[in-house]
């Protein structure tokens, strides 16, 4: 039988944690593909909705002009650039291209970039 003993911890200080880059990319990767998973019914009904005529073509524009909807469009354009970005990584990674320390580093900090980019693009048109 299991006994847990008095000196070790009971859960893990997840605040504490200092994750590598590498570990910061592979959960965000995880978080955006659930947040696409998640939108990605919003998404389809607004399509449907938009395709049955005009005035429901309307009624989605005018729902996406609201400063909420805005801001989950912009959540969404960051999850899935970030997505696509380090999906790419790690399917160059199991080419073994670029597995060395400072090779993977650098592609981290590109990955991270190229989102960054891309939402403040996609945030410019939404909000300018």
């Amino acid at each position: 039988m299991y006994r847990s003993r008095p000196d070790r911890p009971v859960t893990l200080p997840l605040m504490k944690l200092r994750l590598p880059l590498a570990g910061w990319l592979s959960l965000l990767h995880r978080v955006s593909g659930v947040l696409l998973f998640v939108s990605l019914p919003v998404a389809l009904y607004a399509l449907q909705e938009s395709l049955l005529g005009q005035d429901e073509f309307e009624r989605i524009r005018h729902a996406l002009t609201h400063p909420a909807s805005r801001v989950a469009v912009l959540i969404v354009v960051w999850a899935l650039a970030h997505h696509l970005f380090a999906g790419i990584r790690h399917l160059l990674m199991d080419l073994h291209l670029g597995v060395g320390l400072s090779a993977a580093r650098q592609s981290g900090m590109w990955v991270l970039g190229c989102s960054a980019v891309v939402v403040l693009l996609t945030a410019w048109s939404l909000f300018a």
